[in-house]
């Protein structure tokens, strides 16, 4: 039987969220989700230092380059595929960044409700 195709927090198709660096749970550019990642890895976020200090503070270093992993580090502006419950700590903590609504996954709205994550919505251009 062939996989549903993804969707995103509208019910359209899920559109990538990066693929420099590679994101994702299954590494591959989307906001993919399935019952191995118990962390929710649905939220497509626009890194920014604020956040990225906010994290490396509540213990996921996610500046620090682990080569032994294949991953360079993310530095302001990248694009990651966040777990749910960690935006909605940065959320609760004034510290959330940016989202990308096209690129996040449906499944990330039984942490976060759409109104919490559209305030944080990219602007447009």
């Amino acid at each position: 039987m062939e996989k549903a195709p993804s969707r995103n927090v509208y019910g359209a198709p899920l559109k990538p969220c990066s693929q420099k660096p590679l994101t994702g749970f299954y590494r591959n550019g989307c906001c993919d989700t399935g019952p191995s990642d118990r962390g929710s890895h649905t939220v497509c976020v626009i890194m920014n230092a604020e956040f990225l200090a906010f994290s490396k503070y509540v213990g996921n270093d996610l500046t620090t380059p682990r080569p032994e992993f294949g991953f360079a580090g993310l530095r302001p502006g990248d694009r990651w595929c966040l777990c749910a419950g960690r935006f909605l700590q940065a959320h609760d903590d004034g510290v959330a960044p940016e989202v990308d609504l096209d690129a996040t996954h449906e499944r990330a709205l039984d942490i976060v409700p759409l109104e919490i994550l559209a305030r944080y919505e990219k602007s447009a251009g």
